[in-house]
């Protein structure tokens, strides 16, 4: 555990808010480091956009297991003078600790000690891939997480787990639009009968994007922000708001987006335009049942507490991973709270025993494959 903490240390301190790329390939440099003492080897250093990715493809057969994860954080340069790395009574402090820094080292010494044991034969077939901009929604890695994805049969995402260590086997998609009201300008005084109203078509439109929520499904789309007009006697002749919404399943996904592209203006003369759309897919539960039965099974083969799971509303590279039909398992990282806070924390205690379960899925994996992804993904087919 010494050894572990030190590794964690070592990424900590060298902060990596996502927007600086400066200190985004800092901070992979030291990952590469830490990683390259564990896998015995270098990895490839993928720069897109300015973002530096590392990529290790361990071995020479055909790849079975990939592990994800991102050494980019919400943190800006300097916060370390206020909340330096400690730990204390069991806790580690610091900032990225838990979101997602101690996954990264739970991956590199759980793969460590299965070459350790075995060789670097152990290793063939394995995938490392940490990315730098998770945190800003993967813009540059998203199609490298994905090809990554297409080639293997089993995807493990190194994220922070849920409440009490719970995995995390279903996230929702994530769609994102700019709905867009075009009207016609006219003097609100003297005029208005000539106008287009912008601010009443949004009106119309935010109530029939709304009306597209189903509760009993898990489907949100929420307008949020908006903006209209540009003086108060003046009809507005432009407008427009954002639309937030989340899914379960690729099908309400794929309802939601129709609908968004079915809007049509109810004023007369007025236009609707709609930008944006699916951002990231859903994480849909059939697509990590067979990967948690295969880790409650090492857990109960290791004398480690019952495994959980939940279903949670907030997206990572996992949602890419299992969009394109690979087998996904999320939330294998640390236990403890307080991602994006001040209280953000990692518990010690059950590093050890992650860790442990983590190598021991991995070479199950490697073992025995799960069967090809097509089979399993919920559509039938692999997700484009």
């Amino acid at each position: 555990m010494d050894a572990f903490l030190a590794d964690l240390r070592e990424l900590v301190e060298c902060e990596s808010p996502s927007s600086d790329h400066a200190a985004v390939a800092r901070s992979a440099d030291v990952v590469a480091r830490v990683g390259s003492a564990h896998l015995g080897a270098e990895p490839e250093r993928i720069v897109l956009d300015g973002v530096t990715h590392l990529r290790w493809v361990l071995g020479s057969g055909p790849r079975r297991v990939l592990l994800v994860g991102h050494h980019d954080t919400v943190w800006p340069l300097g916060t370390l003078a206020v909340r330096p790395f400690a730990v204390e009574d069991g806790v580690v402090r610091g900032p990225g600790c838990f979101d997602m820094l101690t996954g990264l080292v739970m991956a590199f010494h759980a793969l460590g000690s299965l070459a350790a044991e075995g060789g670097p034969e152990a290793l063939d077939g394995v995938t490392v891939l940490v990315t730098g901009d998770e945190e800003l929604g993967s813009p540059t890695s998203r199609g490298l997480i994905e090809d990554e994805a297409r080639l293997t049969s089993a995807a493990l995402v190194l994220e922070a787990s849920a409440d009490g260590g719970a995995l995390k086997t279903e996230r929702k998609g994530v769609s994102l639009y700019d709905v867009r009201l075009h009207g016609r300008a006219a003097h609100a005084g003297l005029e208005p009968e000539r106008g287009v109203n912008a601010t009443l078509e949004l009106a119309h439109q935010a109530l029939v994007v709304a009306a597209l929520d189903d509760p009993d499904l898990g489907t949100t789309v929420t307008p949020t922000a908006g903006r209209s007009g540009t003086t108060t006697n003046t009809v507005p002749a432009a407008a427009s708001f954002a639309v937030d919404a989340r899914v379960r399943t690729v099908a309400e996904q794929d309802r939601v987006d129709a609908a968004m592209r079915a809007l049509r203006p109810v004023l007369e003369g007025a236009r609707v335009e709609v930008l944006g759309g699916p951002n990231r897919p859903p994480l849909e539960q059939a697509m990590s049942t067979a990967l948690l039965e295969r880790a409650q099974a090492v857990a109960g083969r290791l004398g480690l507490p019952a495994l959980t799971s939940v279903a949670v509303g907030g997206a990572s590279d996992g949602n890419f991973t299992a969009g394109v039909g690979t087998p996904t398992l999320d939330g294998l990282g640390a236990v403890g709270g307080g991602a994006h806070a001040d209280r953000e924390h990692v518990l010690v205690a059950p590093i050890e025993g992650r860790t442990a379960l983590l190598a021991r899925l991995v070479a199950d994996l490697l073992a025995e494959p799960l069967r090809a992804t097509n089979d399993l993904h919920p559509t039938g087919a692999v997700r484009p």
